[in-house]
């Protein structure tokens, strides 16, 4: 009896276990992992990115931070890593939002008849889960085209130092005139055959804070995809949802047509019977 009993409760245990792995989301969850994923190397590698950019204009380029009221680069910088900090928590509290989305979904399709019901108000939270996710992703779109441009500006420097055998003759200039950084009356450039190019190339931090902006580029297409990914799932749970809510409203109506035929026919039956009597 106990050796059965205890196969009894492993057996309750396993089905109790294939049952909650049967209601995860798991398109959700891979989206989320995704969003995640993207967002911390997109946040993470480029606030190093950008504290290395720091490093490179005041060591090579010898810009200076201009007083605290000035809008300069470091200026835009350090507001750059501000919405990075947003972004992170932001995104943090947004995947958990659609994972709880999803996990109430994935009960309302699967525990239709159960204790759980659908209601409107669970699918106008799922349309403004879709229109919200779809702003999301233009808005992923954007910072994704924004960071190609580092991205560009550093492959030209990467590639020009990995070329300096190539390029001594040529004595090409880097000037920051030409990428808006610094105003067009202070001139910061670096020419290919001075000694400060020759340290610059040297250094880690050129090829470190080109490879962190590629990272980060990775980052926000991940996020981007991530963001398809949810409006996919969104999307075709909103239409199981509007699919089951139509199928629940027509086996109540079915429902309810049965039991008045059945009271119906008990009440043609009493009467028979009564006249009978």
């Amino acid at each position: 009896r106990s050796g059965d009993l205890a196969k009894g409760q492993s057996s309750g245990c396993f089905e109790c276990c294939i049952k909650c792995l049967g209601g995860i989301p798991y398109p959700s969850l891979i989206a989320t992992i995704l969003l995640y994923a993207g967002v911390a190397l997109f946040c993470g590698c480029g606030h190093e990115a950008l504290s290395g950019t720091v490093t490179i204009l005041q060591n090579y380029f010898e810009v200076v931070r201009g007083p605290m009221d000035s809008l300069d680069v470091f200026t835009m910088i350090d507001i750059i890593k501000y919405v990075i900090y947003g972004i992170a928590s932001a995104f943090f509290v947004y995947g958990i939002l659609l994972m709880v989305e999803g996990f109430f979904t994935t009960g309302a399709i699967r525990d239709l008849y159960g204790d759980f019901k659908i209601t409107t108000c669970g699918r106008c939270v799922s349309a403004w889960f879709i229109m919200l996710t779809y702003i999301f992703m233009l808005a992923w779109l954007g910072v994704t085209a924004f960071t190609s441009l580092p991205v560009f500006m550093y492959f030209n420097i990467w590639s020009i130092c990995q070329n300096t055998t190539v390029v001594e003759s040529a004595n090409l200039c880097l000037d920051l005139r030409q990428f808006g950084i610094v105003p067009i009356g202070e001139e910061k450039k670096v020419c290919t055959g001075s000694e400060k190019f020759f340290k610059m190339c040297e250094s880690n931090e050129l090829d470190l804070t080109f490879h962190l902006f590629v990272c980060a580029l990775a980052g926000a297409g991940a996020a981007v995809i991530a963001m398809i990914h949810y409006l996919m799932v969104l999307s075709s749970n909103w239409a199981y949802v509007k699919d089951a809510c139509k199928m629940q409203k027509y086996e109540d109506i079915k429902s309810k047509e049965e039991q008045e035929l059945h009271d119906i026919h008990s009440t043609r039956s009493k009467e028979r019977l009564n006249a009978y009597t």
